[in-house]
């Protein structure tokens, strides 16, 4: 299903007292399996982790572990080639799982949590203050005018997902995955001037999607850059 993104000129009045603070400090992507052995303790940091305001964390399953024995049912093909992308930007063979990719560039392994703060390192802040918050029905994106340019996208992820393993490495054992994507979809590019954009809630919804994180990334899908900007919101 393709989502479809309305432009808009919305006010900074369309965002009421539940808008999320715009200082985040970070974006950390999880690569996790279901098939991975090594992985729980991972989708535990990653439940730490989301409770930081000042991180936009979430979880990309993929599914090339699936031939372990166990069909990873919350995966998405997207995922792993977004994971192989960031390999080829980076010019490593760096594909593995648990990985963490922080802002677009640095990669850890995903349960060393000392590692993913050392990552973040000293930024109090992402260079582009981007807003997110739900008003009437709508997810509403405000990315201000700054230096820079970039794509524009919007995850739709499901906070808490606890999973019953049946077969494979990690079979009679129940892991909870935090702020799982369910589907994403670009808004739009952003050159540097202000642009908005609102997205009603139906599309986001679906899949258990409870939470949305949008981000602002440089580069483009097959070659993605440093991460620019990102905030997340509660769409309930």
């Amino acid at each position: 299903m393709r989502w479809m993104a309305y432009v808009t000129a919305l006010g900074m009045s369309a965002f009421s007292a539940n808008a999320v603070s715009a200082e985040t400090r970070g974006v950390i992507e999880l690569f996790t399996s279901q098939g991975c052995s090594s992985c729980p303790p991972a989708d535990k940091v990653m439940g730490e982790l989301i409770r930081d305001p000042s991180l936009v964390a979430f979880s990309l399953p993929v599914d090339y572990w699936d031939s372990l024995g166990w069909k990873d049912t919350l995966a998405d093909p997207r995922n792993a080639e977004r994971q192989r992308a960031y390999s080829r930007q980076r010019g490593d063979r760096g594909v593995y799982t648990p990985q963490v990719v922080i802002n677009g560039t640095s990669h850890v392994v995903g349960s060393d949590k000392a590692a993913i703060q050392q990552a973040l390192g000293a930024n109090a802040s992402l260079p582009v203050p981007v807003k997110a918050a739900v008003d009437g029905g709508n997810l509403n994106v405000i990315v201000p005018a700054a230096q820079g340019a970039g794509e524009v996208w919007v995850y739709a992820l499901a906070k808490d997902v606890p999973v019953a393993v049946g077969r494979g490495e990690n079979r009679g054992h129940t892991i909870t995955y935090h702020n799982v994507a369910r589907r994403w979809q670009k808004l739009g590019d952003w050159n540097g001037k202000a642009a908005s954009w609102t997205v009603p809630l139906n599309q986001l919804t679906g899949g258990g999607a409870d939470t949305a994180a949008v981000l602002v990334q440089s580069g483009r899908p097959d070659r993605p850059g440093p991460m620019l900007g990102a905030a997340i919101a509660s769409l309930r």
